[in-house]
């Protein structure tokens, strides 16, 4: 059976929104090529409208392996209000994104890569669905902007792994305790 894998950018003070304003410096060499093993691991990606508006824009035209990977591979985009997907290799699901991805894992193939804890990951962690979630904790506070923690049912987790960068990301991995 298929994987889920969540991987969050979170600032020191619990910020997830809009990373591309805070990660700045940190997300260095280290960073992309822990991030890049990832995602060749993975054969499919998950994701809600927002982290699709994003990553659509960012990686519209790839000019690197990573944002070659992200745009080859199919995506799968969970989204009531998004009329169409006109990035590369994607399909919009307008229905149950537990049941979607319950589907997935039953596939074949390699696992399924998902990035920010938005409503997706959190209906994912509820449904126990999600299999890893590895957080990458950067030194700098963000000062504002939408929060990694929020209202929710307690989840165990279990510490599986740590890995710090050279600029001084901690990618904490863990894996929900069932």
């Amino acid at each position: 059976m298929r994987r889920v894998i969540e991987s969050t950018l979170v600032s020191a003070d619990g910020v997830i929104g809009e990373p591309h304003a805070w990660t700045g410096e940190h997300f260095g060499e280290q960073a992309v090529a822990h991030a890049l093993q990832r995602l060749k691991r993975s054969d499919v990606m998950v994701m809600g409208r927002r982290t699709y508006e994003m990553f659509s824009q960012l990686w519209a035209t790839p000019d690197d392996e990573y944002g070659a990977r992200i745009y080859e591979m199919p995506k799968v985009v969970f989204s009531s209000t998004l009329e169409r997907a006109d990035w590369n290799n994607t399909e919009i699901i307008r229905g149950d994104v537990v049941a979607t991805v319950r589907n997935l894992k039953q596939q074949e193939g390699s696992d399924i890569v998902l990035y920010g804890h938005g409503p997706v990951g959190q209906a994912l962690l509820a449904a126990h669905l999600l299999d890893e979630l590895n957080l990458w904790i950067h030194p700098v506070f963000a000062g504002g902007g939408k929060l990694l923690f929020r209202e929710g049912a307690k989840t165990e987790l279990r510490l599986k792994a740590t890995k710090t960068t050279d600029s001084g990301v901690v990618i904490l991995t863990f894996e929900p305790a069932r």
